[in-house]
């Protein structure tokens, strides 16, 4: 492992991955809570059409939208950056984003919010207080979600990115030539963040099936 993490461009490709996945947690989470919120707390014209479009964003494949995104980072500036890899991975994880905060937010009863009006809270501070510590449990799911779809996602890393690679990506391509214990080393590598992320948010994920953790 130790020469693994020696061979040039590995350290880099991690940080890389390690920002995108950061990132798209980050995303899912902001755009993909107010997206739910909005889904189970108004009723609106379209709102069953809108939901269905969420779902379909998933049906475009990767493969074909390759070239217009390509031309498109490479114009705004964000081609070869883990900025631009992480806003494709939160494209991909949005639809469990939003889709699984409005059955979080359906689950609970809009009389504690109307409750925490009464005693005099704003309605962020209704949504922070009474809301969300509630939700916590989901959101880590969503979270849990992100990372790994961005930590093991490997094409569109690899369409949007030459010098500034993340790992799934720089494996791909130096992995297929390597002696069998650098490929050991290098599944290993993969492995770990997702391990240790999982750990970080267990406490917020068992509450989801009412398991106590210290």
């Amino acid at each position: 492992m130790q020469t693994f993490l020696r061979v040039e461009g590995v350290a880099n490709a991690f940080l890389n991955s390690i920002i995108a996945a950061g990132l798209t947690v980050l995303f899912s989470i902001l755009l993909g809570a107010p997206a739910g919120y909005a889904l189970a707390r108004y009723s609106f014209r379209g709102q069953d059409s809108y939901r269905l479009l969420v779902l379909l964003t998933r049906a475009f494949p990767l493969a074909i939208l390759a070239l217009p995104l390509t031309v498109t980072f490479i114009r705004v500036g964000l081609y070869d950056t883990p900025f631009g890899v992480s806003l494709i991975h939160t494209v991909l994880a949005l639809p469990f984003a939003a889709l699984v905060s409005q059955s979080l937010f359906m689950g609970i009863p809009r009389e504690y919010e109307e409750a925490a009006w009464v005693f005099g809270c704003t309605r962020f501070q209704a949504f922070r207080k009474v809301v969300l510590p509630l939700i916590l449990p989901g959101l880590a799911a969503i979270a849990i979600f992100a990372f790994v779809i961005s930590w093991n996602e490997v094409f569109a890393a690899s369409v949007l990115t030459v010098r500034e690679r993340t790992l799934t990506a720089y494996l791909l391509g130096v992995l297929s030539e390597s002696p069998l214990h650098y490929r050991f080393a290098g599944g290993l590598l993969l492995i770990i963040p997702s391990i240790l992320f999982i750990f970080a948010v267990r406490k917020y994920l068992f509450a989801v099936w009412g398991v106590g953790s210290k």
